[in-house]
């Protein structure tokens, strides 16, 4: 494996007090785990079906909703507070650190047991069980919603959130067609069905897991850095694990193939006379990029990984503009070779390229192009001039677009000119993409972090996504929705987590002095 010409080195193993320390924050985020999938069979995204109502014991979680989400917000406040104290063991620049079979280690307890529990934070998995019986059904899911395929009387529609029924699926269609793989395997059983889903997510996650360290080796990050930024993160453990979304499969798919495509690829820096082809070379960029591109048939946000793969491509050589020009031709070439491919092999065709507006329709709170749209609409009722807030959003998130776009293509340039890292660009243009869109959901930066997470070790991009990706964490509740109107349940629910959370947090650290102090060997 080739490594950067700042390559940060390698740290010495931990100390018997710190491996105490270490232990301490694994079983803190293990029980944080273990309250959250609990706390999921009466707070989470239960079916409309839920099986837990026949099962003696646990099902006395679903009747008592305000326990429930109390118990699940503890878990979470425990996860995220584990996991940034976790972070202090694999700071840049410690003398001693966590490894990464630590950091494996602390990801499996943590991550078994959320995964058997009901979906959580979100019901898109049951639009991915919904729109996937529509391909294996043999009709379009880019033309037809679950409800009007379906039927509304349909248990799988049933499941789905109401402003996703009437909706064309917005997914590639080499996930669809996975998913109707899927479908005729476990038919209309939901439960299976959800299992089968979170497993896929799981390929994608265990990509991530194997891809990450590869990539921060290459790009001078240690890989417990990048593992903990990463793959420990608590948005990845609540949305791609417990949320079974297909972003991860997406992410691990773009992640392992800039692994494949720079595998061979030799480590330059500028003005370096660019070395004969390595044996394997061209194989292994084709091999990556067709992997990228399929990972854009699954999300199209992946497609972006293939511009800076591009640009790592004509660095390789002399940083010429015809260097620039070839390899952009390779990209194009083979991402409309994958296009074509999948499109005919599913017979889904093209109509996902029509469908990619779809969440659009939806305005997300998080968003900050939606509430400056929201901020607009109501200046214009206060002036007299009408609500215009449907046409202010569309045209502010059109911006973004055009924004984003123009990041994009400044950090490409930036990145054939050598002065930013490819990789950094990836992250912060994916980044761009995801916050000017009015439907971004915390789960979306996650294509920003992860790719950030591999090569940037920099402590201020350490703090700024550390701060970022805790605070969203705990922003959307448990069941994914505001507990079906009753909002006050979740004012009680989270006011009693946070008396619990902290009362476990002030016990560890009396029992664990040395979290609070900075550590002495930390650069």
């Amino acid at each position: 494996m080739m490594r950067s010409p700042v390559h940060s080195g390698d740290a010495e193993p931990l100390d018997a007090e710190e491996i105490r320390a270490l232990t301490a924050v694994r079983r803190l985020g293990t029980l944080g785990s273990l309250l959250l999938a609990f706390g999921s069979l009466g707070a989470g995204a239960a079916p409309v079906l839920n099986p837990v109502l026949g099962i003696p014991v646990l099902r006395v979680f679903t009747r008592i909703p305000t326990v429930s989400v109390a118990v699940a917000f503890t878990g979470m406040g425990l996860l995220v507070a584990a996991w940034l104290l976790l972070g202090r063991f694999v700071r840049p620049g410690r003398r001693r650190s966590a490894g990464q079979g630590q950091l494996h280690r602390t990801l499996a307890t943590w991550t078994v047991p959320l995964l058997l529990v009901p979906p959580l934070f979100s019901r898109d998995v049951y639009a991915y069980l919904a729109q996937s019986e529509i391909v294996h059904r043999g009709m379009d899911p880019y033309a037809l919603g679950p409800a009007e395929a379906l039927g509304v009387a349909d248990p799988l529609t049933a499941g789905v959130s109401n402003m996703w029924r009437d909706t064309p699926a917005p997914y590639g269609p080499l996930f669809l067609q996975i998913g109707s793989w899927i479908s005729r395997l476990v038919g209309t059983d939901i439960v299976p069905g959800v299992l089968a889903h979170r497993g896929l997510a799981l390929i994608g996650f265990a990509l991530i897991v194997w891809a990450l360290p590869r990539l921060a080796r290459r790009f001078g990050v240690r890989p417990g850095t990048a593992l903990w930024l990463g793959a420990a993160n608590p948005l990845v453990l609540f949305h791609l694990v417990a949320g079974a979304h297909n972003e991860a499969l997406g992410i691990g798919l773009m992640l392992a193939g800039i692994d494949l495509g720079i595998r061979r690829l030799p480590v330059r820096v500028a003005g370096d006379e660019p070395p004969p082809l390595a044996r394997g070379e061209v194989t292994y960029i084709l091999l990556g990029a067709t992997v990228i591109a399929l990972a854009a048939m699954v999300k199209i946000h992946a497609i972006v990984a293939l511009g800076f793969l591009g640009v790592m491509i004509a660095r390789r050589w002399r940083s010429r503009i015809t260097d620039l020009a070839w390899a952009a031709a390779l990209m194009v070439g083979i991402f409309t070779t994958v296009m074509v491919t999948v499109g005919l092999a599913t017979g889904l065709g093209f109509g996902w390229i029509g469908a990619l507006d779809t969440p659009a329709k939806i305005w997300n709170w998080i968003s900050p192009v939606a509430e400056l749209g929201q901020l607009g609409g109501v200046l214009g009722i206060a002036l007299g001039l009408g609500n215009h807030t449907a046409s202010v959003i569309a045209i502010l998130g059109m911006l973004g677009y055009v924004v984003a776009g123009a990041i994009t293509a400044k950090l490409l340039w930036d990145s054939f000119r050598w002065r930013r890292r490819p990789m950094i660009g990836l992250g912060v243009s994916l980044g761009a993409f995801m916050m000017l869109h009015v439907a971004m959901q915390p789960w979306w930066l996650l294509w920003a972090v992860i790719p950030l997470a591999a090569s940037a070790g920099t402590s201020r991009f350490r703090v700024a996504a550390t701060v970022v990706s805790a605070a969203l964490a705990m922003l959307i509740p448990p069941t994914g929705s505001a507990f079906d109107g009753r909002l006050y349940l979740l004012h009680q629910a989270y006011l009693a987590g946070a008396i619990v959370l902290a009362g476990v947090l002030l016990l560890v650290w009396r029992r664990m002095p040395m979290l609070l102090r900075r550590p002495e060997n930390a650069a």
